[in-house]
């Protein structure tokens, strides 16, 4: 009886302390960036890429499976016809962008509106406000550009 009693008091202690000491692990993950922190390091897109461009890491490592990145690009300007072999799970975060996929009609996308981009299919965007467009990229590949013909 007594192993018995002991064995649910551990059981118990087990599933009350194992998450407390979870979150107390993880009380030190920060899980939010804005787009405009200094915090960000903002890199060169690909060469086809405007040279106003800029991308920032937000979790993950891009030549890996399963990075966001942070894409910005200059009001009033353009991205060429380009494909990725990923997905893309995107929330515009400001400005207000025209997205043109191959074989679609032109999508508007406005600030706080989330659109998904399939792999592998051609596409340009340009952004339409006169403030900077900031989109959130969620890659379930390796992110990648390349100039689509």
């Amino acid at each position: 009886m007594n192993k018995l009693k002991n064995s649910l008091l551990l059981t118990i202690a087990f599933i009350v302390i194992a998450p407390l000491s979870i979150a107390a692990q993880n009380s030190n993950i920060s899980f939010s960036k804005a787009a405009d922190s200094d915090q960000l390091q903002w890199g060169n897109c690909p060469d086809f890429m405007p040279e106003s461009c800029e991308i920032a890491v937000l979790q993950g490592d891009p030549t890996k499976p399963n990075a966001d990145v942070f894409f910005k690009m200059q009001g009033n300007s353009s991205v060429p016809n380009h494909w990725h072999h990923s997905a893309e799970r995107m929330v515009l975060v400001s400005g207000e962008m025209q997205v043109n996929y191959k074989g679609q009609k032109p999508a508007v996308i406005e600030t706080n509106m989330y659109a998904y981009g399939p792999p592998e299919k051609p596409h340009s965007a340009s952004c339409l406000s006169d403030e900077p467009c900031v989109l959130f990229i969620a890659f379930n590949k390796p992110v990648d550009a390349f100039l689509a013909e």
